[in-house]
């Protein structure tokens, strides 16, 4: 399933990522992920999200599971869009105390936060690629099950972004 062009709508992503509604509605509001597809333009207009921001959405849903507060969490991304360029969907972070740590090579690691050492814990969001994909084709099953159940017709795979 080629899911890099479809849209998404804020229902549908909070949905797949697993997060409430009320949160990707302030997320988008305070900019830390702006759907990229269609913004909102006042009362009655609707976002839709590509599936890059469904990686990012996870991957801060991954960071918040892990004890991570939400403004540390802004000052990463932050960090890893502006300062170094990096795609925060591929990236290992490791997280020690209060520290947040990027590994670039074999010898450079840096800390996102403030400066600091030791490894307590890694967050692999490479996999949370997987992970989405595989919720994706769920929800799109279960539509298709639903559809096909009422109707007594397969569901059309254009649901699967509503």
């Amino acid at each position: 399933m080629d899911t890099s062009t479809e849209g998404y709508t804020s229902r549908r992503s909070a949905e797949i990522v697993g997060i409430t509604y009320r949160q990707i509605d302030y997320w988008a509001r305070t900019e830390l992920v702006r759907p990229s597809l269609h913004d909102a333009e006042g009362s009655g207009s609707r976002r839709l999200y590509s599936y890059r921001d469904l990686l990012e959405l996870k991957a801060i849903k991954t960071l918040l599971d892990a004890g991570i507060r939400l403004e540390r969490v802004r000052k990463i991304f932050e960090f890893l869009q502006d300062t170094l360029d990096e795609d925060v969907a591929r990236v290992n972070l490791v997280i020690s105390g209060d520290s947040v740590l990027i590994r670039r090579s074999e010898g450079e690691i840096i800390d996102l936060l403030r400066k600091g050492q030791g490894v307590l814990n890694i967050l692999p969001l490479a996999g949370v690629k997987e992970d989405l994909d595989a919720t994706i084709i769920d929800l799109f099953r279960a539509t298709r099950s639903a559809d096909a159940d009422t109707s007594g017709v397969g569901a059309d795979a254009s649901t699967v972004g509503e």
